[in-house]
């Protein structure tokens, strides 16, 4: 934690002790420099107090997904735990992971999407071909050990060349959402949506809940209305894939275990 932040909160801490003392007869506060592993300790009154501070908000969001969450971000948006499952099942998988190794997401690296954006930023990827080949060619698992760790190659090679039009042509984390949705997920920024699809899967579930929002899908997913939901999440082709069938399927199941 910055030493500033930590002089804060002890700061504050030594005030309360002050005022559940009584200022009238606490003495001044006298700080003690953190020990070795990091603890701070105050003096009030000749009682050394150790100051424990709360777990930052990074450390409490690690960690899988509980029923809790589920539930928390069900009812903010007044939708079935269920119907959020069964997204959840039908982009991330029976495994409803959100990431493949500690700080890495689960990513789709989308080569036609990538091309669309880098366009756009008027970027040359002909002069890119053999340089950043891991880029154009498919995701090689024989060299790098896995599907992800072969699509986190691609990207990590796309980002050395534009970094906004790798975040774009990427699709992030257990709810597969593209990086051009950024502002949907109400991020301020691609960084910001990287940082969060990059810090949990509680992060995760809470984009999924501001872009269904923000891209008017929530009340199909209230309404269980699955083909239109479908139509708006996965795009046109839709139906050729039965993503709309299979998310039925997949919250008949979920409700059923409840």
């Amino acid at each position: 934690m910055n030493r500033t932040l930590i002089d804060i909160a002890v700061a504050m801490a030594a005030g309360l002790l002050l005022q559940s003392c009584g200022s009238a007869r606490a003495s001044e506060p006298h700080f003690f420099a953190p020990d070795p592993i990091g603890q701070n300790f105050v003096v009030v009154d000749g009682d050394t107090i150790q100051v424990c501070l709360l777990p930052s908000d990074e450390s409490l969001r690690r960690g899988r997904l509980t029923e809790r969450d589920f539930e928390e971000v069900a009812a903010e948006l007044g939708v079935e735990v269920a119907a959020i499952k069964a997204v959840t099942e039908i982009e991330a998988g029976p495994s409803h992971n959100g990431f493949w190794s500690e700080g890495k997401p689960i990513i789709n690296f989308d080569l036609n999407v990538y091309r669309t954006r880098a366009a756009k930023r008027k970027i040359n990827l002909k002069k890119y071909a053999k340089s950043h080949s891991v880029i154009f060619n498919r995701p090689n698992t024989a060299r790098y050990g896995s599907q992800q760790a072969a699509q986190q190659a691609r990207l990590d090679a796309a980002m050395k060349i534009d970094s906004i039009s790798a975040i774009e042509g990427t699709f992030w984390g257990m709810f597969q959402i593209g990086g051009f949705n950024y502002q949907r997920c109400g991020t301020k920024s691609h960084a910001d949506f990287v940082h969060r699809m990059s810090r949990s899967e509680r992060d995760q579930l809470e984009l999924f809940a501001r872009f269904i929002r923000n891209a008017g899908l929530l009340p199909a997913l209230q309404k269980k209305d699955w083909r239109t939901f479908a139509r708006g999440y996965n795009g046109p082709r839709y139906a050729a894939r039965a993503y709309h069938t299979r998310l039925a399927k997949s919250y008949a199941k979920f409700k059923k275990k409840k």
